[in-house]
């Protein structure tokens, strides 16, 4: 058995089909309940309120636009007074209070990295090593890390890479050479103390 459609677009489809069908074959359907006439008005009723609804729709739609606007120049406009009232107070709590913002801090300026920490190389191999590391526990958040390598008997340090997570491989790294290697964490503010060395020949 048949089942009658859900979606609008397709019950709008099936009343055009049963129109059509009672218009061009009376013989077969010779007393409707509903004649194709009636029908047709109710067809043309339903389309003139989907239209409707269709421009209420598209106004709602617009008048949430402008709703939306407004509150986002309310807030901005907001946020303009409560930054000049934490500068204005320094960030005092207490007075903040009466505009209903409290709880704020002044805020810090980014502060260099901590030191690295935990600086293992568990694998090496001809010409590259593989590093790992755990980030500092204290200073201001890491941008990233720069490794650095030095030889046997110098006391300069050389940039041998760089990496965004604790842990890295470096190749193409001088064979048969006694190699140390650190790491130093780094962010706009600057470089944090260099990790402890770990030293390979490769």
């Amino acid at each position: 058995m048949a089942r009658f459609p859900k979606a609008e677009s397709q019950i709008q489809s099936l009343a055009h089909e049963i129109i059509t069908g009672l218009t061009e074959h009376p013989e077969l359907f010779p007393n409707p309940p509903i004649s194709a006439e009636e029908l047709q008005k109710m067809l043309d009723t339903y389309t003139r309120d989907a239209d409707d609804a269709k421009e209420q729709q598209a106004t709602a739609n617009h008048a949430i636009d402008v709703k939306n606007g407004s509150l986002e120049v309310l807030g901005d406009d907001m946020k303009q007074i409560l930054r000049y009232a934490e500068n204005a107070t320094s960030f005092d709590n207490a007075s903040l209070k009466y505009l209903g913002w409290a709880g704020c801090h002044a805020r810090t300026s980014l502060q260099a990295p901590g030191q690295t920490r935990i600086l293992e190389a568990p694998r090496r191999g001809a010409g590259w090593i593989f590093l790992d590391w755990k980030a500092p526990d204290d200073g201001s958040k890491v941008a990233a890390y720069k490794v650095q390598r030095s030889e046997e008997g110098s006391e300069s340090w050389i940039d041998a890479g760089t990496a965004i997570e604790t842990e890295t491989t470096l190749s193409g790294q001088p064979s048969g050479r006694q190699l140390e290697f650190r790491v130093v964490a780094i962010n706009k503010a600057g470089e944090g103390q260099p990790s402890n060395g770990v030293q390979a020949v490769l």
